[in-house]
């Protein structure tokens, strides 16, 4: 242990989390990078309901930036985004056992802040642990997407470069753009599989 470390706490530099398995399940609502409360308890090795109860006892904490219900519409077309093989895993979120028969109710997305604020309200070691991975990969996420809009930017310029200095019918320049259009429609599929859109 380092001398410079408080006695008692080891900083581990390796992730308890693979950063795939948080990429798999961010998802694109309302323009907005977001985590499912169901995907969350897993992480957090607890019952979706205790994770939305210590929420509910702690509103004043997350204001609809932070934290917000699914519309059936928006629970509808994550379902598609997600694909039919996940549908039977979405729909077992939105049952939340209340006394007898249950209650139906939709999931809670929480975006990068509000999942922040969760580690105040649910304190356990566990739960820092898994935030400090999850902020990490919405991080590198967040980057990526700059990267990808950078490159479209200096894409777009070259090709405004090149319609203005070559002839817009001549079959190299064609074929050339071509290419390049490839590879990045390769690129937008890449970062599509992690879940959020690029639009």
């Amino acid at each position: 242990m380092d001398n410079n470390e408080p006695r008692g706490i080891t900083i581990s530099k390796k992730s308890i989390i693979p950063k795939e398995r948080i990429e798999g399940v961010v998802y694109a609502i309302r323009n907005k990078k977001v985590m499912l409360d169901k995907d969350l308890g897993k992480l957090y090795g607890i019952e979706t309901r205790s994770l939305i109860q210590a929420v509910k006892r702690n509103l004043e904490r997350f204001p609809e930036d932070f934290a917000f219900q699914l519309t059936k519409e928006e629970f509808n077309f994550l379902k598609c985004q997600i694909g039919i093989s996940n549908e039977n895993s979405l729909r077992s979120q939105t049952v939340i056992s209340k006394g007898r028969g249950g209650r139906r109710t939709l999931p809670y997305a929480f975006t990068e802040q509000g999942v922040a604020m969760l580690s105040s309200v649910l304190r356990s070691p566990q739960a820092i642990k898994v935030n400090i991975e999850i902020i990490r990969t919405f991080i590198k996420l967040r980057q990526a997407i700059q990267s990808h809009k950078e490159l479209a930017k200096e894409l777009s310029e070259i090709k405004e470069f090149m319609l203005k200095n070559s002839n817009k019918n001549n079959r190299e320049f064609r074929r050339i753009w071509q290419a390049i259009e490839k590879l990045t429609n390769t690129d937008k599929k890449e970062l599509k599989k992690i879940g959020f859109n690029l639009n």
